[in-house]
C-alpha cells in the first residue's frame, strides 16, 4: 500500500484535509470533485484498517510498522 510508507503525521493531516472537505462540499463551498477525493482517500484509510485486513485475509501491520 501507498500509504504505509506515509508518516503518521502525514495521514492525520490528510484526515484533516478529508474533513474539511466533506464540509466544503455539504455546505456547496467546494466543486463534486472534491467529494470525490475525499471518497477515495477515505476509502483508502478503511482499507488499511487491521479489521478490514482480517476480513481480507491480510496480516495486520505489525507495531513497528505503523510507525
Amino acid at each position: 500500500m501507498a500509504l504505509e510508507h506515509m508518516s503518521h503525521t502525514t495521514k492525520v493531516v490528510g484526515d484533516a484535509l478529508s474533513i474539511a472537505t466533506v464540509i466544503g462540499t455539504l455546505s456547496s463551498a467546494l466543486p463534486a470533485i472534491a467529494a470525490l477525493v475525499t471518497i477515495i482517500w477515505t476509502g483508502i484509510r478503511i482499507f488499511e484498517t487491521d479489521t478490514v485486513r482480517k476480513l481480507l485475509g491480510k496480516e495486520p501491520k505489525s507495531e513497528k510498522e505503523q510507525g
